[in-house]
């Protein structure tokens, strides 16, 4: 039997389908939410991994079918997931991993499919309340059910759950997901506009936090008591994560603690962990009896206990760091000579080549998104890459996976607000992480902001990012900033933050506990400042050595004109512009629509000589267009005329008075005609008919020739 259960919270009616469909799953749910429909299925494998890990796997996917589309491209279906289904898995996973008790390791997979959309709801927040309630009501031992809220501000204003158009047009983007007072997942950004950045301080994000917080407390018990009754039994769950032998622990303190603190200190320079395959190697051939797995487990564990103690009790690192310090930074901007601007970031032993490209708007990268009707183009794009040398490992390129995905996207968000683009300007910013112990994604921002800057690209602020760490025992805890891997290993917490001297422009949490304190946020939050205070202090340094490729940059132009004049500027038949670019050596491009002309060339001179001669083209065209007294014309009015110049598109002709107008090709005849040349040609007569008169532009009908 089938339940309804209407729920109405934050300013939000939702409706929960239970039991309905999908029955062969451990857990399913049908969520409506005004036009939009999504169902979100949970299933496992009752025969646990081996490996000492949670195999989670979640895919979100969009079925075209739910805006009433058939799939484009040659195979009308859908084929592999865009960016925003993968990173919307990312944010399932994220949010839903800290519930999973300690030692669950039975594959699990949650599928959530879009059904049916509205453009007015975030099917981000729905798919993730989705798939909790799924996993709530299902058989697997979880206990806790999470919701996911979005919040909007506008004029300083914040509000839950903004549409798409407002989330466009105001100053923050927030996502996050929780369980009453415990936040499990944080995605922010901020929108910046021509005036600045609308990045938020650190009292202003934490207003958010709390603000979001607040809806999650309203909606997760809301959501636990009415979907209570139709949860299933759990099944009977026993831990079943090795006991590691004490007998192995004992001989390993007893006879290489100081080589495997020494193993940690090699740790803390990279991410390998060679040194601790040297020791368990060591212990076999010394132990045979041990057993191999054992030994390793028991490495880890000593090794993680060792870790964790220096960082609480005596407030060092690994590496030797105090609990605050960031690692040595260097910075090298404008390296590779024929790239438009390159930036080689280190910072400890984590180091990003970006690299930066300018391009026009043809280069811009097009999507297609669910809710939205028309095709979207990315203009700003960030591409992150992690080879397998960066950690040492012997593994071939592969394409982007969701991690990388996920950090280009981090890195994006962090630094889209902080520049001025001009609509008709594309940028491509590549990090290649060469080497990684660490925090890559925030080497990515910080060397990202400075190959910006080394392009000559219009930087509001300069934009630098830290990733902080969280070590929780017991009644103490430590706060970390500028963590490595080890810390991210063995640590409870990964806190990336993102922004200028004045305030946060990004930020991502993920956190391993579940949940964390809001106290211990805010000291995070202000520690994480000063490191980026810090960090930019370094950048701000760096800028003012920065020397512009000026051989490689191209030298671009853009200035407004009538587009009435674009004729002129063309010619007959191409015969002006292919003079102007062949003399100046210079690339033209008119957009009509938005009357923007953008000349491109090698240097500042013949760009700038081009764009004078273009103007005065422009000039002289507009004063005859001026001081012609241009006679009345009335739609249906028939007239003998010349043709003056074929384009592609149709014809101009001249009427009476001197007055050019366009006769389009598709009026040149019933049926379809491929090229102007094949019914017309320059000099000819005919007879046309005036179509519709607006302004100084005439639409012409064909009637014969004469």
């Amino acid at each position: 039997m089938s339940h309804s259960i209407k729920i109405e919270c934050n300013n939000q009616s939702l409706i929960f389908e239970v039991d309905k469909v999908a029955k062969q799953a451990s857990g399913s749910v049908l969520l409506r939410q005004k036009n939009a429909v999504v169902l979100a299925a949970v299933a496992y494998d009752d025969i646990e991994v081996e490996e000492d890990f949670l195999p989670l796997t979640v895919q979100y996917v969009e079925k075209a079918y739910a805006v009433a589309k058939i799939p484009g491209g040659y195979i009308k279906r859908e084929a592999r997931p865009s960016d925003f289904e993968t990173l919307t898995s990312r944010i399932i996973d994220r949010s839903l991993r800290p519930l999973f008790p300690d030692g669950y390791k039975y594959p699990t997979q949650i599928t959530v499919l879009v059904l049916s959309a509205d453009e007015e709801v975030d099917l981000q927040t729905m798919a993730v309340n989705a798939a909790s309630a799924a996993l709530f009501l299902s058989d697997i031992p979880i206990e806790r059910l999470l919701s996911a809220v979005r919040v909007g501000k506008s004029e300083k204003e914040l509000f839950l759950n903004p549409t798409q158009e407002e989330l466009k047009n105001g100053e923050l983007d927030l996502l996050v997901s929780g369980v009453d007072s415990d936040l499990l997942m944080i995605e922010m950004k901020v929108n910046g506009d021509e005036d600045g950045l609308n990045e938020l301080n650190s009292d202003e994000t934490l207003e958010a936090l709390e603000f979001a917080n607040s809806a999650i407390k309203e909606a997760s018990k809301i959501f636990y008591d009415s979907l209570l009754p139709y949860k299933k039994e759990s099944f009977e769950f026993t831990s079943t994560t090795s006991e590691v032998d004490e007998k192995i622990i004992e001989y390993i303190k007893s006879e290489k603690l100081d080589l495997l603190k020494d193993a940690i200190k090699s740790m803390a320079k990279s991410e390998r962990a060679v040194e601790l395959k040297k020791i368990e190697k060591a212990i076999l051939n010394e132990k045979p009896d041990f057993d191999k797995d054992s030994v390793a487990s028991a490495l880890m564990q000593v090794k993680k206990e060792i870790v964790r103690d220096m960082i609480l009790n005596a407030k060092i690192r690994a590496d030797g760091r105090g609990l605050k310090d960031v690692r040595p930074i260097s910075i090298e901007t404008n390296i590779l000579p024929s790239v438009h601007s390159s930036c080689l970031f280190t910072r400890g032993q984590t180091q990003a080549l970006v690299a930066l490209t300018l391009g026009d708007s043809k280069d811009a990268q097009s999507y297609d998104l669910l809710t939205s009707k028309e095709t979207l183009y990315e203009n700003f794009m960030v591409h992150y890459n992690f080879p397998g040398f960066s950690v040492g490992e012997a593994s071939p390129l592969k394409p982007p996976g969701r991690r990388e995905l996920g950090h280009g996207n981090l890195a994006k968000r962090a630094l889209e607000p902080s520049i001025r683009l001009p609509k008709n300007q594309t940028i491509r910013l590549v990090s290649e992480i060469l080497e990684s112990n660490g925090s890559s994604s925030m080497a990515t921002v910080c060397g990202g902001s400075m190959a910006l800057k080394a392009a000559g690209v219009d930087v509001k602020k300069l934009i630098a990012g830290v990733a902080m760490g969280l070590v929780v025992e017991e009644d103490k805890y430590a706060i970390l900033t500028d963590i490595m891997g080890l810390e991210d290993h063995d640590g409870d917490m990964d806190f990336k933050i993102a922004g200028s001297k004045d305030g946060v422009t990004a930020l991502q949490m993920d956190i391993k506990l579940g949940g964390i304190d809001k106290d211990i946020l805010k000291e995070a939050i202000y520690q994480a400042k000063d490191a980026l205070n810090h960090i930019l202090n370094i950048m701000e340094s760096s800028s003012e050595d920065i020397i512009l490729n000026s051989n490689a940059l191209p030298s671009i132009l853009s200035f407004e004109l009538d587009s009435s004049t674009f004729g002129a500027i063309i010619g007959q038949g191409g015969k002006n512009i292919k003079e102007i670019t062949e003399k100046y050596g210079v690339k033209i491009d008119l957009d009509r629509q938005n009357g923007i002309v953008k000349i491109e060339g090698s240097d500042d001179v013949s760009v700038s000589e081009a764009a004078e001669f273009v103007k005065e083209v422009a000039s002289k065209s507009s004063d005859r267009r001026n001081t012609k007294s241009m006679p009345e014309f009335k739609e249906g009015q028939v007239f003998d005329a010349e043709v003056k110049r074929i384009v592609d598109f149709g014809a101009f002709v001249e009427l009476p008075g001197n007055v050019d107008g366009l006769l389009h090709i598709s009026k040149l005849s019933d049926e379809r005609v491929d090229k102007v040349t094949d019914i017309l040609s320059i000099g000819e007569k005919i007879k046309v008919k005036i179509l519709g008169v607006n302004g100084n532009k005439i639409e012409l009908g064909f009637i014969e020739k004469v």
